[in-house]
């Protein structure tokens, strides 16, 4: 089951992108986007800067496994894991406690799929098959993040022969000269910022001026340290903390959404294989709203059913099998059946958890639900679902209606007042304006605002695809629907990114607030009544949530006043006028970012952390996960060229708000210094990612002096790159990490960067003699 990635791959048609999930249904017989299980395996990438694999799987693991574990997995003891990390000179091998190994899993997965076969993957992870396997299929697609799974040899523990043993040493010289770099920097260790996020915010004064009303009654968002999996089971992983939940009160948000899955939740007359373990769910369901509302925060849940069976549960039940997709049947919803479980279910969970905020819901793509989910996503052109015998008969708008409807039965038998949310996720535009006046009055209908907005960048014309900071909404989609809706006497609201997107999700803010508080007064003016703040990446305490509160907190707030007064809050009034023109400058700068781009796979998540390749991998960039050498894919819809051209006057442009910035609050702790690294990360991911374009522009040009120069060039800035954000990365555990991914990168991967970067330069010496 997905949970974050109901957002689209950016690929392009015309200079238009269209959603990843049915990019993913329209392409899944090509290799480099199919589930890994189901490709030919590819050839995994030598890393020619470790002495061996051997070399190689101590540093990759290193910062996210345990010697012991270790040790197990290549068949040999701990003292050997450790003797190999000292002959490189890494610093003493951290000990990772059982919270942290369980919040990691996907960077270790990552880490190792270019390294070892599955069997000692699963065993570094002390996983069972039946949970890796679950995990590639279901955490939000992680088997496609992840692209070809490659033949990997078994690895196996061996005494280092001399020339290992001597390389190592040569690589321990190179090692040191970063680490030198770092001496005086207060260390993080991974996920320490969960702590610090969990503790009681500091509470600072705000204005209160007269008036005051919070017009946007409902704003809630995603937790930004929650764990795919099972979170009700797993109440010692809490992704909703007290002191968590007064951090985003204090931001001006007053709800938070999870995933609901129903037949976990309640047991069912029908079938009686469903609601195991349902007791304990809603126990801690119910005391997480308790403890939630003490902090005025309501909880929302998810709903995207009903999910679809194999084949196996419809011998029991064949007269209610619907369409098949991947494998799956839909539980088809004409079946009424299938509904009374539905609105039973839902009757069931308000009635044990009655403090709930409400639901909402998504009803096309995603994952195979009603019948018609999968069909025509986004399209001009009907869904339909000439498989099933029941729906086959019906309209789409009806069936998904009455989906609905009997969501909204269920909650109402139990709550009056819970809010019943429908998001218009994969309805095009002839579904929309069939299926929005079938709504029942109390249903809310949201809408991503700024969708289909136009895009003019670099000479490019595109429509945003995606979620987006850099082109501010409203888009015409959202305007069409809200206006349907509120002709039909229907509350609206906004789906936003007020924190983060996939523009880059490698930080936990985009410190842009001019753009979110535009973005905020156009909402206003469009007349919603609440907003949904993020998808998975996003849901941090930051300037950007508080830039949109004083939006809808206050009167007829302007720009200048909310910027000001948020700065004054933050740095003081000394610091005041620079940071605001800092900011300022941050967000004419990221109004350069080439939207259009393929944004799930070009490396702004990997930044400098990206490896280099002198010669091609043949490797085709996989979702999120491994950008790769994929040139190609990474552009989208621009022209190489542009896209160099766009990245290098974003990053030169954030360049110069750095340097204001820095004047600013250089000097300055807490959440100062915090700000100047996310500022300071995000300069080094977009200007790697120009030189990263540059690179590979170049690449097929090599065989002269001045390319091998200019390559060389290159390969030294990017240098200068990954040293920079190494210290950045080793004091500020959050960079680097998103929910649904967890870390892109850990500080040794910058120090591998360095080492990558320091063999090309050396074979590059090859040519400008020659």
């Amino acid at each position: 089951m997905s949970i974050s990635g109901w957002s689209s791959l950016p690929v392009y048609l015309n200079s238009f992108m269209i959603p990843r999930r049915q990019f993913l249904a329209a392409t899944a017989g090509l290799v480099g986007i199919m589930p890994a299980q189901q490709q030919t395996p590819s050839t995994a990438i030598a890393e020619t800067h470790f002495p061996s694999r051997l070399y190689q799987f101590v540093w990759r693991n290193w910062e996210l496994a345990n010697a012991d574990r270790m040790a197990e997995v290549v068949r040999t003891t701990p003292a050997n894991i450790l003797r190999l990390g000292r002959a490189m000179g890494l610093h003493p091998k951290p000990t990772l406690r059982p919270d942290r190994l369980r919040r990691i899993y996907i960077t270790v997965i990552r880490q190792n799929w270019h390294l070892l076969p599955d069997a000692q993957i699963m065993q570094l992870l002390g996983w069972k098959p039946e949970r890796y396997q679950f995990t590639l299929r279901e955490d939000d697609f992680l088997d496609v993040k992840l692209g070809r799974r490659p033949e990997c040899a078994e690895l196996v523990y061996s005494d280092p022969t001399d020339a290992e043993q001597r390389a190592a040493a040569r690589l321990a010289a190179k090692v040191k000269e970063t680490f030198e770099s770092e001496k005086g920097i207060r260390i993080e260790e991974p996920f320490d910022f969960v702590a610090r996020l969990s503790s009681p915010p500091r509470r600072l004064p705000r204005p209160a001026p007269a008036g005051t009303t919070e017009h946007w009654t409902t704003r809630y968002l995603y937790s930004f340290f929650a764990l795919y999996g099972d979170p009700l089971m797993e109440p010692d992983l809490d992704p909703f903390p007290d002191g968590y939940l007064a951090r985003l009160a204090e931001c001006g948000i007053n709800g938070v959404w999870m995933q609901g899955v129903l037949e976990t939740l309640a047991p069912s007359k029908h079938f009686p294989e469903f609601g195991r373990g349902s007791e304990t769910r809603l126990r801690n369901l119910r005391s997480l709203t308790e403890r939630a509302a003490k902090q005025g925060v309501k909880v929302y849940l998810y709903l995207n059913e009903p999910r679809s069976k194999p084949a196996e549960f419809f011998a029991r039940h064949a007269d209610m099998r619907g369409v098949l997709s991947h494998g799956q049947y839909a539980m088809c919803t004409s079946s009424p059946v299938v509904r009374d479980w539905i609105a039973s279910s839902l009757e069931h969970v308000f009635r044990e958890a009655p403090a709930l905020g409400g639901i909402f819901s998504i009803t096309m793509s995603e994952n195979l639900t009603n019948c018609f989910s999968k069909s025509n996503s986004w399209a001009k052109a009907m869904p339909v679902a000439p498989e099933c015998p029941r729906c086959s008969k019906r309209e789409s708008y009806d069936v998904i209606a009455e989906v609905l409807e009997t969501f909204r039965e269920g909650v109402r038998r139990s709550s009056s007042t819970a809010e019943i949310i429908a998001y218009d996720w994969g309805w095009g535009e002839g579904l929309a304006e069939k299926l929005i006046p079938k709504l029942s009055s109390d249903v809310k209908v949201l809408s991503i605002s700024e969708w289909h907005a136009p895009v003019d960048r670099g000479g490019v014309h595109t429509r945003v695809g995606e979620y987006s900071i850099s082109v501010v909404g409203p888009g015409p989609r959202a305007t069409r629907n809200w206006e349907l809706a509120a002709q039909h006497g229907l509350k609206t609201m906004a789906k936003t990114q007020f924190d983060n997107t996939w523009e880059i999700s490698a930080v936990p803010y985009i410190p842009v607030p001019g753009l979110i508080i535009d973005h905020c007064l156009n909402l206003e003016r469009a007349g919603i009544s609440g907003v949904m703040a993020s998808w998975t990446c996003g849901g941090y305490p930051s300037l950007n949530l508080e830039a949109a509160s004083a939006v809808y907190r206050n009167r007829h707030p302007t720009k200048s006043e909310i910027l000001n007064q948020l700065a004054v809050r933050r740095y003081g009034a000394k610091a005041a006028p620079e940071a605001v023109s800092a900011w300022e400058q941050f967000s004419r700068a990221f109004q350069e970012f080439p939207y259009g781009v393929a944004i799930y796979v070009i490396p702004t998540q990997h930044g400098p952390a990206n490896l280099l390749r002198l010669k091609p991998t043949g490797q085709r960039a996989a979702m999120i996960l491994f950008p790769h050498d994929d040139l190609k894919a990474w552009c989208g819809a621009y022209p190489p060229e542009a896209v160099l051209a766009q990245m290098k006057k974003l990053a030169e442009e954030w360049k110069n708000g750095l340097a204001t910035l820095d004047r600013a609050i250089g000097g300055l702790r807490g959440e100062a210094e915090e700000d100047l690294a996310v500022a300071r990360t995000c300069y080094n991911h977009f200007a790697s990612v120009a030189n990263q374009v540059e690179f590979y522009l170049l690449r097929p040009k090599l065989g002269s002096a001045p390319v091998a120069g200019a390559m060389r060039a290159i390969a030294q800035r990017e240098i200068a790159l990954a040293a920079d954000q190494y210290r950045i990365a080793r004091r500020h555990s959050v960079i680097g990490y998103e929910a649904s991914n967890h870390y892109y990168y850990r500080p040794l991967d910058l120090v591998e960067k360095i080492l990558n970067c320091r063999e090309i330069m050396d074979e590059l010496k090859r040519y400008e003699t020659s």
